[in-house]
């Protein structure tokens, strides 16, 4: 039984540059078969099981030959499996995906190719210059930067410089002297403005602008390496005009997020979106607790409480999957009023098609109380789903006023963390911020790295989503850098970008 291959454009970088069908290859993948220049977060979307085979190539240092490429994807899909070669930028825009495409074909293999943006394009957008411009360039050439081991030279450097466009040479900055050299040699103005744009629409982009005549200087003054694209023509200079992805608040900025990864989505997001660099160190991980007889005993009886409080996410996740599983729907709440803690509780209902009736100004028992109890009276009864090591605070006070029944869902635990990883950034400076959205993140995290590293955390920017969370860290001995006045993950992002303000 014959499998089949798709030839899939990762784009040049940043995450969200993937088209909708690429992204259903990598999904329906058994096999993913992927480049150095691929964003390996495309891999978290890969289903169970997924076989993940790295094929990463950068200049004179090949994983594996291109032969060895062809061989590895037409022989897993012989097996019958579906495989996708993830390449950056886009299959057959220097991408070799035409020659893996003709030996499928001479194999027997069927294959589809998913066009993706290719840097030339997509990397000189994020580096704020348009490849075309009605004033100043009206077409556009798209040139390798290096040649076939076996021919010296197949470019035509006189017809190059003749042309008014912009030229851009991929995978070029090796040979980048004798580019200007070449360019200059056969007529074309030393002063024309070149751009080096290396790592194109990630975080750590960066950009040298030159000419013709001193831009090799600039690239050894400045250690210019691959992966870098080469523009050459006026529209450079539009650079300080355009250039919005280095203007955002984020830009170029490691922040550990140290929330389990099932609550962490919302926080990379917005850290990638704002041109930041999300490191996923999730010191605590979710675990629901095993045959909760005791919240089926509370579903089936749903009618004893009129009111119905969520102080996470992880509640709403856990109490709804319950729900169904019982068979019963939204309709059962009907008569609660409903109480969400929080932004991202509140959406997660939203998400289930329910309003909640309370929500809280802060995001902390004490708010919680505060809101409710202003309605409360002795005749109401409460069930409140929560976190097995929840403060005891909100419990016990609602428990003034009316009949609360709480019913622990999940435990957090101790996530195992990159010990080294992180030790070694710290060690080099190289983090700018460090978040902590609980208190059990605080814990585990210093329990992660060790109470005996401790000290290394002592001058890293440590920001607490709020004063619960301070606390603890405070108790460790350690500076609270930023906390935000809305205890958020909205509110956590927002004091990092008034830091940079």
């Amino acid at each position: 039984m014959k499998g089949k291959v798709y030839l899939v454009g990762a784009g040049p970088g940043d995450y969200k540059l993937m088209t909708l069908k690429g992204m259903e290859c990598i999904k329906k993948a058994d096999v993913i078969v992927y480049d150095r220049l691929a964003n390996e977060d495309y891999l978290k979307e890969a289903k169970t099981g997924c076989e993940f085979i790295y094929v990463g190539k950068a200049s004179s240092d090949h994983t594996l030959p291109q032969d060895e490429i062809n061989d590895v994807i037409v022989n897993k899909a012989k097996e019958g499996k579906i495989v996708t070669r993830l390449k950056g930028g886009d299959p057959y825009v220097f991408g070799r995906g035409g020659e893996e495409g003709e030996y499928l074909l001479e194999h027997d293999i069927p294959f589809e190719v998913v066009p993706g943006i290719t840097s030339a394009i997509g990397g000189l957008c994020y580096a704020g210059i348009p490849i075309t411009h009605r004033d100043y360039a009206s077409s556009f050439h798209v040139i390798t930067g290096h040649l076939k081991d076996d021919e010296k030279d197949e470019i035509n450097w006189a017809a190059l410089a003749g042309l008014k466009g912009t030229l851009v040479f991929l995978m070029g900055v090796a040979n980048l002297n004798k580019i200007s050299e070449n360019l200059i040699k056969e007529g074309k103005s030393k002063e024309t403005p070149v751009a080096l744009v290396s790592w194109a629409t990630r975080y750590n982009q960066s950009v040298v602008i030159g000419t013709l005549e001193n831009i090799y200087e600039l690239a050894l003054e400045k250690g210019v390496k691959p992966p870098t694209l080469i523009a050459v023509g006026e529209v450079v200079g539009l650079r300080d005009k355009l250039n919005f992805f280095e203007d955002k608040p984020l830009f170029g900025k490691n922040i550990v997020v140290t929330r389990a990864r099932e609550q962490s989505s919302s926080l990379v997001e917005q850290i990638n979106d704002l041109g930041g660099h999300a490191i996923e160190l999730p010191a605590i991980k979710i675990e629901e607790l095993a045959d909760n007889q005791e919240l089926d005993k509370c579903i089936a009886s749903l009618k004893d409480y009129n009111h119905l409080v969520f102080t996470s996410q992880n509640t709403v996740q856990i109490f709804f999957n319950k729900l169904s599983e019982r068979g019963y729907d939204t309709r059962s709440l009907a008569h609660m009023k409903i109480c969400a803690v929080g932004p991202s509780t509140v959406s997660s209902l939203n998400e289930k098609g329910i309003k909640p009736d309370f929500v809280p100004k802060r995001a902390v028992g004490e708010a919680v109380f505060e809101c409710l109890s202003q309605t409360l009276t002795k005749e109401d009864s409460i069930l409140m789903p929560r976190s097995a090591i929840a403060r005891d605070y909100l419990v016990e006070s609602l428990k003034s006023i009316c009949k609360v029944k709480a019913i622990d869902l999940y435990n957090t635990v101790t996530a195992a963390i990159d010990k080294d990883m992180i030790l070694g950034m710290l060690s080099k400076n190289a983090i700018d911020y460090i978040t902590f959205a609980s208190s059990s993140t605080v814990i585990n995290f210093v329990n992660g790295i060790g109470t005996e590293n401790i000290d290394k955390l002592r001058g890293t920017r440590l920001v607490s989503i709020g004063p619960i969370t301070s606390k603890t860290l405070r108790e460790y001995g350690l500076e609270v850098y930023r906390e935000p006045e809305q205890y958020t993950i909205d509110g956590l992002v927002d004091c990092m970008i008034k830091d940079n303000e």
